[in-house]
């Protein structure tokens, strides 16, 4: 069985340096002619073989042996929930659809349709190339993230023609630069989903009010989701269409998909303002999502669960809360985590 251990001298304040700037130029309005394929998204299902929860909880950095100290001041827990807002100083707008980058220097856009085609996508291209594909639904704007850092993005709404082709509604490019590198990771965003209102924010906070450290509530928070939340076979047999994650359902019922189990960890610590991404890609031949935080002195520490003096191992809590695998075959499988393929961050 693992041992799932955290130390404190590990993490310290995070770093952020101050630069911001924006410029955008629209390009094709309504009518746009270029048709795009854009295959709806389904979550498969991950193969684990129990739903046990984890016999060994990761020790926060407070349990592990210090020498005597007179007084542990405890970290400030008060949520970081920015409000997110469409100000319409940098906008596009048509009779269709609208995209606003007014703040995207702190990691976002927001975009709404308010036409009347029942299949729409938005589509975000960043300097990486990467395409993040999105279902655009919302009637009222709703946050989608800047990932890759300083450049230039393309953003497309496209509505649906037939089957999986889809026509340019709209189409910018925006040239993005961030207040800093942990923008993105820091808000809320259509996959991590939370509000100020948000029970998932307020168990975030509970947990992290006997936290002396960062790398405290980060124990904590594992620590409850695998005690806690259960997987959901029947969920990750037949997950619907573009399946996105409510935060606050998983937290009530108790169960969910990788999806859910990594939205619920990025929720609580981003909004404990702990920089962290959620990743989706494969764990071998699985589709799957986990998460990594940022630790400084360090730096994006990318599948961690374990740090033994020398090496970490992977953070994922779907397999901490599952862990009746043998230790042998869950090693080989977790492995240094080139098992771990990324294909998106949210």
């Amino acid at each position: 069985m693992y041992h799932y251990k955290f130390k404190k001298r590990y993490l310290a304040a995070l770093i952020a340096a101050a630069a911001l700037g924006l410029s955008a130029c629209a390009s094709d309005g309504p009518g746009a002619s270029d048709t795009v394929p854009l295959p709806d998204s389904t979550e498969p299902s991950i193969t684990v073989e129990a739903t046990t929860m984890a016999e060994t909880p990761v020790p926060s950095s407070s349990s592990v042996q210090q020498p005597p100290q007179e007084e542990v001041i405890l970290r400030d827990n008060t949520p970081y929930v920015p409000e997110q807002e469409a100000p319409g100083t940098e906008s596009y707008s048509n009779d269709v659809t609208s995209v606003d980058v007014s703040n995207s220097s702190k990691g976002y856009c927001m975009a709404k349709y308010f036409g009347s085609n029942p299949k729409v996508k938005l589509m975000i291209t960043g300097p990486d190339k990467v395409q993040y594909k999105y279902d655009l639904k919302e009637k009222d704007y709703i946050a989608f993230p800047f990932t890759a850092g300083d450049g230039t993005y393309s953003i497309g709404v496209y509505e649906n023609v037939s089957g999986t082709t889809y026509s340019a509604a709209m189409k910018v490019e925006v040239e993005v630069k961030l207040e800093d590198e942990f923008q993105p990771f820091l808000v809320p965003s259509q996959y991590v989903f939370y509000d100020r209102d948000c029970d998932t924010v307020a168990k975030g906070a509970d947990l992290a009010k006997t936290a002396a450290s960062d790398l405290d509530v980060v124990a904590n928070v594992y620590n409850y989701l695998i005690d806690n939340i259960t997987y959901d076979y029947a969920k990750a047999e037949n997950p619907p269409s573009g399946y996105i994650s409510d935060v606050d359902s998983t937290l009530e019922t108790g169960t969910g998909i990788c999806l859910d189990y990594a939205a619920v960890m990025t929720s609580m610590l981003r909004s404990q303002n702990i920089p962290t991404k959620l990743e989706v890609g494969y764990a071998g031949d699985a589709y799957h999502a986990w998460i990594s935080t940022y630790i400084t002195d360090i730096g994006w520490v990318n599948n961690i669960v374990e740090f033994d003096g020398k090496n970490w191992k992977l953070m994922d809590p779907t397999f901490a809360a599952n862990p009746n695998t043998s230790e042998r075959k869950l090693r080989e499988y977790i492995g240094d985590g080139t098992n771990y393929v990324i294909s998106y961050e949210y």
